[in-house]
């Protein structure tokens, strides 16, 4: 069997995709499994052991040009199966322009009357929360025997370690720190962050990651907590390196965002952090050690999206402003 996994959304979306990779190579050890993404993804599957090839599509640079060059590519390899992730119509029509013998997408897809299975797409309930992964693998049920919860997973390399190594303390524990998001209602407050830092024992280590553009962010949580060994690694490790990382920390902190994802991968201790968005939306921690922790007060405006805002719609930010540090565990 010859699959392509499609999913060029963001690196979280591609992150818990991957356990379509490992339910595959589960149930067809034979088989060919591709992957189509987002330019500045692929790093994420560095040498993904069940990977043999990643097509990168330039989405920015050549969105619908580049969309076709990579049909012509997928074509070529005659696919049994293309299974579509997203629920976008330009990678609906990739789907369609693979070639494949059969295609899999949601519902939600404008193009899926096309595909040749649609599945349902629905969030869940607090009550009976659907996770993401959950609603990933329900495109390959017809495929596969086993039905069970696939974790995600992502594979740093022993070279990975090596350099997550390199930065971590001689002596005694760290935690690290994912403060920023790319929408602002998902992001825990910078001064909530740094109440947090003030509870933790002066011989942990924080290391604060983020891409080059949080830099600055980091760095002025950095400043506010001199007191605290505090080390600003924005834009200084790769997403495998950052994994490898957080693997090794007593626990890592994190928004609703990708890096929360990223723990989970490697299963590492994580606590996440939901201001605007809630757990029902299926996107929690799934790591053996998780925590969640959100807002106690009813508010009538949260959930305000699936997303998130770059502002707060009501201006008061309580979703976030409420939480206050002592709601964290400390290692």
């Amino acid at each position: 069997m010859k699959f392509l996994v499609i999913q060029t959304a963001f690196i979280g979306d591609v992150i818990l995709a991957t356990p379509l990779i490992e339910r595959l190579r589960q149930e067809y050890p034979d088989a060919i499994i591709d992957v189509a993404l987002r330019k500045g993804n692929e790093s994420l599957l560095a040498g993904h052991p069940y990977v043999r090839k990643v097509f990168v599509w330039r989405k920015k640079e050549e969105k619908y040009r580049g969309l076709w060059r990579l049909a012509r590519e997928m074509r070529r390899e005659q696919y049994d199966w293309a299974i579509n992730c997203q629920r976008f119509a330009a990678s609906g029509i990739m789907t369609l322009l693979s070639g494949a013998r059969h295609t899999a997408g949601f519902d939600k897809n404008p193009l899926s009357w096309l595909f040749s299975r649609r599945v349902a797409h629905r969030f869940g309930t607090a009550a009976q929360p659907v996770h993401e992964v959950e609603r990933n693998l329900l495109l390959i049920a017809h495929l596969c025997r086993d039905k069970s919860l696939q974790p995600p997973r992502l594979y740093p390399s022993e070279q990975d370690y090596t350099d997550a190594r390199r930065v971590q303390p001689a002596a005694g524990a760290y935690v690290t720190i994912a403060p920023t998001s790319v929408w602002f209602t998902k992001q825990y407050p910078a001064h909530k962050w740094v109440e947090l830092i003030r509870r933790f024992s002066p011989a942990t280590t924080v290391f604060l990651l983020g891409g080059p553009s949080d830099t600055a962010a980091c760095e002025a949580i950095r400043a506010a907590v001199p007191e605290h060994a505090v080390v600003n690694l924005c834009g200084q490790l790769s997403f495998l390196q950052s994994a490898a990382l957080m693997a090794g920390a007593a626990m890592n902190y994190v928004n609703d965002s990708a890096p929360m994802h990223m723990a989970s991968a490697v299963n590492a201790p994580v606590t996440a952090v939901f201001c605007s968005t809630v757990p029902a939306f299926g996107f929690t921690p799934l790591s053996q050690n998780a925590d969640i922790v959100e807002t106690t007060e009813t508010l009538s405006c949260r959930p305000c999206g699936l997303h998130g805002y770059a502002a707060c719609p009501k201006g008061h930010f309580k979703c976030a402003e409420s939480i206050e540090a002592t709601a964290f565990k400390i290692p």
